[in-house]
């Protein structure tokens, strides 16, 4: 074999070897950067947006909320202390998992975060049967039983719903929101969605209880 031709072909492989190991790193930083990128803009847990995400998206979508309509909503589980308590953290872990799915079934164009602990954040697209509807919506999928270490259970969740006006801003409209849910929760004893001052305040009220005859569960 001709030496200059086997040198030639033996930097060729060495050039493409190293380009290949080249193209193999850079996709691997590609991907550790956008594996970072989403472990700072959300929750472990949950797969959530996490707080500054949902107010870097939801600033964004409150100021075109002429496009379309939008309804702020927070929302926290009662009494998940004692939930923990009872059941440990890894049935509390699966609690908040279970609501963060429901919850995000409800979002449409809109978002929802954990805001941290058992506190979380939304804005839904407004639809056409109007906020109503959609309290009723979000109770239903919250009410529904979810199995927890093996046993089908329900667990209390307080909401508060308020219409994101044109004029507002998002913190404002949470923290509406935020009132609306301690409402709810001081009034714990109502069972449908509560229509007062333009803000719609709505309380699931269930007991973690184990079923007599367990049926299955979302």
């Amino acid at each position: 074999m001709d030496p200059l031709a086997f040198l030639a072909g033996a930097a060729a492989a060495a050039g493409a070897c190293a380009a290949w190991v080249m193209q193999r790193r850079v996709s691997q930083l590609q991907r550790q950067l956008t594996a970072e990128r989403h472990a700072a803009s959300h929750d472990a847990l949950t797969g959530l947006p996490n707080r500054r995400a949902f107010y870097q998206r939801g600033a964004e979508l409150v100021a075109d909320v002429q496009a379309f309509p939008l309804v702020a909503v927070v929302l926290d589980v009662d009494g998940f202390k004692q939930i923990n308590d009872a059941w440990g953290h890894s049935a509390g872990d699966e609690v908040l998992v279970t609501i963060a799915r429901r919850f995000s079934a409800c979002a449409g164009r809109g978002i929802v975060a954990r805001l941290g602990g058992d506190e979380f954040a939304g804005l839904l697209a407004g639809r056409d049967g109007g906020p109503d509807e959609q309290a009723a919506q979000l109770a239903d999928l919250l009410a529904a039983p979810m199995r927890l270490c093996g046993q089908v259970v329900s667990v209390s969740t307080s909401v508060g719903l308020v219409p994101v006006e044109p004029s507002a801003h998002l913190a404002d409209a949470v923290h509406r929101a935020d009132a609306a849910m301690y409402r709810a929760k001081h009034h714990s004893q109502r069972r449908r969605p509560h229509l007062a001052a333009h803000q719609h305040v709505l309380h699931t009220s269930l007991r973690i209880a184990k079923p007599a005859h367990p049926t299955s569960a979302t």
